[in-house]
């Protein structure tokens, strides 16, 4: 399936649609764009740390969450509208402070849902911290 969204794209949709994601600072970088597979860097700081000097759940979560609206919104053209309806997510390691890429792939793609996987790991390292799958109610298009 090839994506009929870019970087550039998607990256402005997301910029012009859901700007709180950059509160505080640009955190979150759209990657790479390929057929069924999207690419999301967290560049965690401090506010995403927990004690203990390691990135958070919920940041863990958010990152997946990310990764796959935007997989599916390369796919599918800028859909405000698609929402999550289901997202279970495993904490595999502890992930170290610094960047997380999370590489989120299209399973599905239906008329009413879509569902992904996303493997989330530090820049560089082959081992996930965590993985995540995520459904998705799409609008009729």
């Amino acid at each position: 399936m090839q994506p009929v969204m870019t970087v550039d794209e998607v990256t402005a949709f997301l910029d012009r649609e859901f700007p709180q994601i950059h509160d505080g600072g640009r955190v979150y970088a759209v990657e790479r764009i390929a057929p069924g597979e999207a690419v999301v860097r967290l560049s965690a700081s401090e506010r995403h740390l927990r004690p203990g000097g390691t990135v958070s759940g919920p940041s863990m979560m958010a990152l997946a969450d990310l990764a796959a609206y935007v997989v599916i919104l390369a796919h599918i053209g800028p859909v405000a509208l698609a929402v999550t309806t289901n997202l279970a997510i495993n904490f595999l390691r502890k992930p170290e402070p610094g960047d997380l890429i999370g590489t989120c792939r299209l399973l599905k793609l239906g008329k009413r849902l879509a569902v992904t996987e996303c493997g989330i790991a530090g820049e560089g390292e082959i081992d996930l911290v965590a993985h995540a799958t995520a459904t998705y109610s799409v609008p009729p298009r």
